[in-house]
């Protein structure tokens, strides 16, 4: 099938209409992300900086270019400038870093908190304790370059649903609870970024306003 028939396919299994749909583009060339914008794509994800930076003058000026990886601070200078959302964001230090070089482009960087909730010690993010006192910090209110529009998760890599239904749930709950405090104004909390071309029904089903689908669009990645 071709990527506009996978997209068509995908579109009509949605759960919720209004759920964003990021194509996850790493590893595919620069035809494959045209082929996709020409059957009406306009949200992008990437996972390496280098890759992103190479692509991003290749193709429409349109795109909304969303950071999904693990962002090294020494690497957001050169996404700065265009970056459209960053998904994974997981300490204080890497969100002064995007605030810095969102100064130096004279943006405001749309960004999500990456939530630790998978059983899987390898998989990065902030935990529940650690974002209720980062938003009570004086200097986390002081970055301005900065919005934090929502939170991201990914959840346990197992076929057990219930396992993922719940850690889902959990974090829309967790969003639910911040959103009844009073929050500084560099945050204003309506995306949740959960749900992977495995699990993005379970994920719509339990609060997702995004999902980031990639071999269910254009079929299996080559890493060599």
């Amino acid at each position: 099938m071709s990527i506009k028939e996978n997209l068509s396919d995908l579109k009509k299994k949605f759960k919720k209409n209004d759920c964003l749909l990021v194509a996850v583009s790493k590893t595919k060339p620069v035809a494959d992300i045209q082929e996709a914008y020409d059957a009406g794509i306009r949200d992008f994800g990437e996972n390496k900086v280098q890759e992103l930076v190479d692509k991003q003058p290749q193709l429409p000026d349109d795109i909304q270019w969303h950071m999904i990886g693990h962002l090294q601070r020494n690497k957001v200078k050169y996404i700065a400038p265009f970056i459209h959302l960053i998904h994974g964001v997981d300490t204080f230090k890497l969100l002064k870093e995007i605030n810095k070089q969102a100064q130096k482009s004279e943006r405001v960087i749309p960004c999500l908190l990456q939530i630790h909730i998978a059983k899987e010690e390898t998989k990065f993010g902030f935990d529940e304790e650690e974002v209720l006192s980062l938003v009570r910090e004086k200097a986390f209110d002081e970055l301005k370059n900065i919005r934090i529009i929502g939170l991201m998760g990914m959840a346990t890599n197992t076929e057990n649903e219930a396992i993922v239904r719940a850690e889902f749930g959990g974090l829309k709950k967790f969003m639910d609870q911040l959103n009844t405090l009073e929050l500084p104004e560099n945050l204003a909390l309506k995306e949740l970024s959960m749900g992977m071309s495995g699990d993005f029904l379970l994920a719509q089903e339990e609060g997702s306003t995004m999902v980031r689908v990639g071999s269910a669009i254009f079929g299996k990645r080559n890493y060599q």
